[in-house]
């Protein structure tokens, strides 16, 4: 049987098209094999968020190439759409692929084995207007289901490269999302995850029909439990989402507000569409609709410019939303965006106390916000065990996003159980097996009394 490998870089819309790529495969006949055994085909999924995210690539390209040097080596994802002429003039490339036409690797394949040339299969991304479907309807690894709604964004952020590598938004259709997540709920699946590049961006392509209309349609769906939302913008949280949050029994208490900056002037650099006053008034609304919200963020440090003054003003208002995470980048320079070309660069050094400072500080608000759950019941899906040393030691994480280790059988992973915080911390909250729920309550209610 003809072999693939798989390598994924980057964010989890790259790992749900992996696994939309194998399923692929899998039909046309294809086995699995691990990336570091020996296959007959790699597919390296590549990212380029950053100039290191691209350098990351080109290694792991240049492995499955050492690895089996007669292997068919097909690239595809970002860095394949943005740079396909720098891919393929690494010896040993065959195929690239960008963040489209991914159905068209096979008869690329098949022209390659022919002609033994390289093919370039990338085309215009800003041409293309219509969502690419791609079947999950399971995962290889995970006991939470991905399901990506759309593609591409329209923000061009002065930071970013994205809209060069995935295009302009485009939104999945509302009954192929639906078949979707129920094929995800018969195999098994209790919580899936909204995933995009612009998630909550949905519908902004489409007319009647938005976000909001989307997450009714979901709540609907027989055996789903938790609905998790990967990411949404504050510019993207409307009156009509907050409603169908504040009236949701499916909606997780775990928003990603990406946030960037706490400074309204570095937020007017980077082209960020609300400003800090903004953000906090649409907090303040979420926060009535979903009591209990974990709300985790990103922010860039180091922005060209960033004074110590707009420093201290990120650090400021993120103690006054009191997030429950944080994921802290240094301002990394993305050859072909405008931020690169900014003058007043900071240096790395004073990145680097930037980051430090502001990680010391997200690990203080994590510990605080988990606090208020320790003595509390959560409702837990279990993912994983510990190790192997301890098969009984299970992890996973409650609907508001805290994770918790608890003694529990492995017949546990993938439902829904009530466990007991006896200890909260972070990055791990330590608790004790209550029971396993037969069907979730209301995700407002999900925190009880001993």
């Amino acid at each position: 049987m003809t072999t693939v490998a798989f390598h994924t870089l980057g964010c989890k819309v790259n790992h749900y098209e992996t696994e939309g790529i194998w399923r692929m495969f899998k039909e046309e006949g294809y086995e699995r094999v691990d990336f570091d055994h020996n296959s007959d085909v790699y597919v390296i999924n590549t990212c380029t968020v950053t100039n290191s995210g691209d350098k990351k690539s080109r290694q792991v390209i240049r492995r499955a190439i050492r690895k089996n040097p007669e292997a068919v080596v097909c690239v595809t994802g970002c860095y394949a759409q943005t740079s396909p002429g720098e891919i393929m003039e690494i010896p040993g490339v065959d195929i690239v692929v960008g963040t489209q036409d991914r159905k068209n690797i096979f008869s690329y394949i098949k022209e390659h084995q022919k002609t033994k040339e390289p093919v370039n299969g990338v085309s215009n991304i800003m041409k293309n207007r219509v969502f690419e479907e791609m079947d999950v309807p399971v995962f290889t690894d995970r006991t939470r289901a991905s399901l990506k709604i759309q593609e591409g964004c329209n923000n061009f952020c002065t930071f970013c490269i994205i809209p060069w590598s995935r295009g302009l938004l485009r939104s999945r259709d509302p009954e192929n999302v639906l078949e979707q997540a129920n094929k995800l709920v018969e195999a098994g699946y209790k919580e899936l995850v909204l995933t995009g590049i612009h998630t909550a961006g949905y519908g902004e392509d489409m007319k009647d029909y938005n976000f909001a209309m989307l997450l009714r349609e979901l709540e609907e769906v027989e055996g789903l439990e938790r609905i998790r939302i990967s990411s949404i913008e504050a510019s993207q949280i409307t009156d009509e989402v907050i409603d169908v949050l504040d009236r949701s029994k499916k909606i997780v208490r775990h928003l990603h507000i990406p946030l960037q900056s706490g400074s309204d002037s570095v937020l007017a650099r980077m082209r960020r569409k609300y400003s800090t006053s903004f953000y906090k008034e649409k907090v303040n609304k979420l926060q009535r609709a979903l009591p209990g919200l974990a709300i985790t963020s990103d922010v860039i440090v180091g922005f060209p410019g960033e004074t110590e003054e707009e420093f201290q003003q990120t650090c400021s208002f993120i103690r006054e939303i009191g997030y429950a995470e944080l994921h802290v980048f240094p301002f990394s320079r993305r050859t072909g965006t405008p931020a690169a070309r900014m003058e007043d660069q900071v240096e790395d050094t004073i990145k680097e106390e930037r980051v430090h400072h502001l990680i010391t500080l997200s690990d203080q608000l994590a510990k605080e916000y988990a606090s208020q759950y320790e003595n509390e019941v959560l409702e837990v899906i279990p993912e994983e065990r510990l190790d192997e040393e301890q098969p009984n030691t299970l992890v996973g994480y409650s609907d508001n996003y805290m994770k918790v280790q608890f003694e529990g059988t492995p017949d546990l992973i993938g439902k829904i159980v009530k466990v007991k915080v006896t200890k909260s911390g972070y990055p791990i909250n330590q608790g004790i097996f209550v029971r396993v729920m037969e069907h979730s309550t209301h995700s407002k209610a999900k925190v009880y009394g001993a």
